[in-house]
């Protein structure tokens, strides 16, 4: 446990981020400028909760943050935020239903990532999995021009992945955070300015 105790999961306790996760998000928005106050976004793979806290504070009173996670979180949470235990690959009723009553969203955002088995392409083949799940929820649910922030480790299917993300976004970055370790095989793609969906799709 020692050698995870670096100065990011520090400087989470010290700053009250439930893990050192939310640094990266940070990296992102500063690079990317993803976030506005009031801007409605939701966050798939929230817990403990780290993304959902960071997004809440950047949109503000006025903004909304919808999280949810298969895990849940003792996190305390402020008034614009409403988590959920679920699981994205199989929404419950009251899920969808808040989904719609939120939405549309400006923005994505999912940090998911598949329970690691060891053996790299099997680890692989499920973050993608998930990151293609997180596609499929943002383009029901983003409004034109919204954004797209999600996980994947990389692997052979990354190519192909950002040509998908091309179809439904005019701009499309990969960025690796200085706060991911340096032993970590996570990468994020950003998909700014949502299309729509094709006519052809």
């Amino acid at each position: 446990m020692k050698k995870y105790r670096d100065h990011y999961f520090l400087k989470a306790k010290r700053e009250n981020y439930p893990a050192r996760s939310v640094y990266k998000l940070k990296e992102l928005n500063n690079r990317f400028h993803l976030f506005r106050e009031g801007q409605k976004v939701m966050d798939l793979g929230a817990a403990p909760g780290s993304w959902t806290l960071y997004a809440a504070e950047r949109v503000g009173e006025k903004g909304f943050v919808l999280s949810a996670d298969i895990q849940t979180t003792e996190t305390s949470f402020p008034p614009n935020v409403s988590f959920h235990q679920e699981d994205v690959f199989e929404r419950s009723p009251e899920f969808e239903a808040q989904i719609q009553a939120v939405g549309p969203f400006d923005m994505v955002i999912s940090d998911m990532a598949p329970k690691t088995t060891g053996h790299k392409f099997t680890d692989q083949a499920r973050s993608m999995n998930l990151a293609e799940e997180a596609l499929a929820v943002a383009c029901k649910t983003l409004v034109k021009g919204g954004h797209f922030v999600v996980k994947v480790f990389q692997g052979p299917d990354d190519k192909a992945y950002t040509d998908m993300l091309r179809t439904y976004f005019a701009s499309v970055k990969t960025f690796k955070p200085k706060s991911s370790r340096a032993e970590s095989k996570e990468i994020f793609f950003v998909g700014m300015e949502f299309k729509g969906i094709p006519k052809d799709a």
